[in-house]
């Protein structure tokens, strides 16, 4: 039986116009009504998190539940929004990856909690666009305050067209995996991690925390940051609107974001 759902939020629980539909708001409240451990594990930072969280209006069960963000990178608890775990892109992190992306015409972008930031004078129309997706402008910052101390950042990201954002990693892809983990999340961003850093790492925690076994996890997911969560989970389901490397970790497919395939199969597998 099902004891933990762990559900990416872009391209799974949200529609394409971000927003979570009635079925599957109800599909997550019927779970957690039986005593199923329901957390959500996105890319997202905190700030872009917290207005669909409340649309899931979730606050009314009062639990001391978990949220997993910045793609594994930081874990909080959901009654205050406590920041109980995190990993972290140092400042030499920050100038090594920035030099990186010389030659190619991408944003190199960090954040945390608080923040969403830019390197450099002005952020181009990938990045501001993501901004918007999560709920905040974004803001450009000199390396020298980037790497000043006074920030704490979980994650970065390369964002550009898909065409500059496919050049550079066929370019730089290996090398950074060689000290980063890196993912491409969309098809104009790609992700760089701490090293080891991933939603399966984190959801694995989580559940050895809580003394749930992987048997008992079920993970929802469409995208290629979703993989290693889909391959760790006991029941592994990925979207039908997912990439095929997302299918091809899964052991089941849903139906699509836009079908309410977090509702069905959460209905599917509630009661196994």
């Amino acid at each position: 039986m099902v004891k933990l759902i762990a559900i990416d939020m872009d391209g799974t629980l949200l529609s394409e116009k971000k927003h979570i539909e009635e079925p599957q708001k109800k599909a997550i409240h019927k779970a957690i009504e039986a005593g199923v451990k329901v957390v959500l594990c996105t890319g997202r930072p905190l700030f872009g998190i917290l207005p669909p969280y409340k649309e899931l209006e979730l606050e009314k069960y009062n639990l001391d539940e978990y949220v997993l963000l910045n793609n594994g990178c930081s874990v909080h608890k959901t009654t205050d929004w406590e920041l109980l775990a995190f990993e972290e892109i140092t400042k030499e992190d920050v100038v090594y990856l920035n030099e990186l992306r010389k030659g190619y015409d991408l944003d190199f972008t960090v954040s945390n909690d608080n923040d969403y930031f830019v390197i450099g004078e002005r952020a181009n129309e990938y990045t501001k666009e993501d901004g918007k997706l999560v709920y905040v402008e974004v803001q450009p910052i000199s390396i020298e305050e980037a790497t000043s101390g006074k920030h704490t950042f979980f994650k970065s990201m390369f964002l550009g067209n898909e065409n500059e954002i496919t050049r550079f990693v066929k370019d730089k892809g290996e090398l950074i995996n060689s000290r980063y983990s890196g993912v491409l999340s969309q098809k104009y961003i790609y992700e760089t991690l701490p090293k080891g850093a991933n939603k399966g790492v984190a959801l694995k925690k989580l559940a050895e925390k809580l003394n749930i076994p992987r048997e008992e996890v079920m993970a929802i997911g469409d995208g290629n940051n979703d993989i290693e969560m889909l391959k760790f989970a006991g029941v592994g389901v990925a979207m039908g609107n997912g990439t095929k490397m997302a299918k091809d970790a899964a052991n089941y497919i849903t139906d699509t974001n836009e079908n309410n395939g977090v509702a069905k199969a959460i209905e599917k597998f509630l009661g196994e």
